[in-house]
């Protein structure tokens, strides 16, 4: 597995980070356990970090996994907007995950100067964490241009986790060509800078090498976050990533398994996870929740907001 470092000052780690949300109770589709043997044979094979966050519920699940671990590096995120929310989410996750030191701690889908001024109190907190040795690193996660460009210039910051991929699903603001630019713009100020949704929410897996290719020739960009739920997809993004033929029979498995946003057929139209929706893909038609599927990245951040358990990712 190859070796990166996260910016100028930032941490050594491998390539590809897993991404925890495929493994959640957020998306549901393991059970706590079988998600535990997918992180864990994700790090005999190499990977050293995960990124989680606070609302992906998963605390225990990594811990388990990390058992025997004690160097794989964890990022978690956190919504927090005031100091006492920062603290609180802080502890949650040392206590909850057993470690001392968090390695990383980003605010949560930031979109712009006007949101983490919004989130001041928090930030400010989390810099007086970082400099308590409670967190290495601090840093955003953003589906935004502006919030990339804002994060750069935010005091003390260390990483950014952009959403990127050749054809700019998901952004919400600006284009593809907008993200590039703010992407270099932090890069050259030594922010390490970690790539998430680089399949566009599973649209664009008829084309993983390519989805891959574009990611890695993007300079600045260090890293990728990419979503496992199995054992397959871990050695398929691993033989991806290293250039390797992938088995016919391991295509088979994994490139052709189609994922959507299921709709139960008792909501109530409440409307509250449209309002979740940070990519505009879901609507109300004769008061259901309906999605658009050419919008949806498959995020599940509608399926927690949802008082009657109606959507889930399948």
């Amino acid at each position: 597995m190859r070796q990166v470092k996260l910016g100028l000052w930032g941490a050594e780690v491998s390539e590809l980070c897993f991404g925890s949300l495929a493994v959640s109770p957020l998306q549901g589709r393991l059970t706590e356990t079988e998600g535990v043997n997918v992180l864990r044979y994700a790090l005999e094979q190499g990977v050293n970090w995960i990124d989680t966050a606070e609302i992906y519920d998963n605390y225990k699940q990594i811990a388990s996994a990390i058992k025997g671990y004690p160097d794989v590096l964890i990022v978690s995120k956190t919504y927090a907007v005031s100091a006492k929310e920062m603290r609180l989410s802080l502890e949650k996750a040392r206590t909850a995950l057993n470690r001392e030191t968090l390695d990383f701690f980003l605010l949560h889908e930031q979109e712009s100067a006007l949101t983490l001024r919004g989130h001041a109190e928090a930030w400010e907190e989390l810099m007086r964490a970082k400099e308590r040795g409670i967190v290495r690193w601090i840093g955003i996660s953003t589906h935004a241009v502006a919030g990339v460009r804002a994060g750069a210039l935010q005091p003390g910051l260390d990483v950014i986790h952009p959403i990127l991929n050749y054809q700019g699903l998901g952004i919400v603001d600006g284009n593809l060509q907008d993200m590039l630019a703010a992407i270099s713009f932090a890069s050259e100020l030594g922010i390490g800078i970690y790539a998430m949704k680089i399949f566009g929410g599973g649209h664009l897996t008829h084309d993983p090498k390519k989805a891959v290719d574009f990611v890695r020739s993007i300079p600045g960009v260090q890293a990728m976050a990419l979503g496992m739920s199995s054992r397959e997809e871990v050695d398929y993004n691993l033989l991806l990533l290293s250039g390797k033929d992938i088995p016919t029979s391991l295509q088979d498995k994994v490139r052709h398994r189609e994922r959507k946003l299921y709709i139960a057929d008792w909501c109530q139209g409440c409307g509250r996870c449209l309002e979740a929706c940070p990519q505009g893909a879901l609507h109300l038609s004769e008061t259901v929740a309906v999605v658009d599927p050419e919008a949806c990245i498959l995020c599940g951040y509608c399926g927690r907001v949802c008082p009657h358990f109606c959507l889930k990712i399948v």
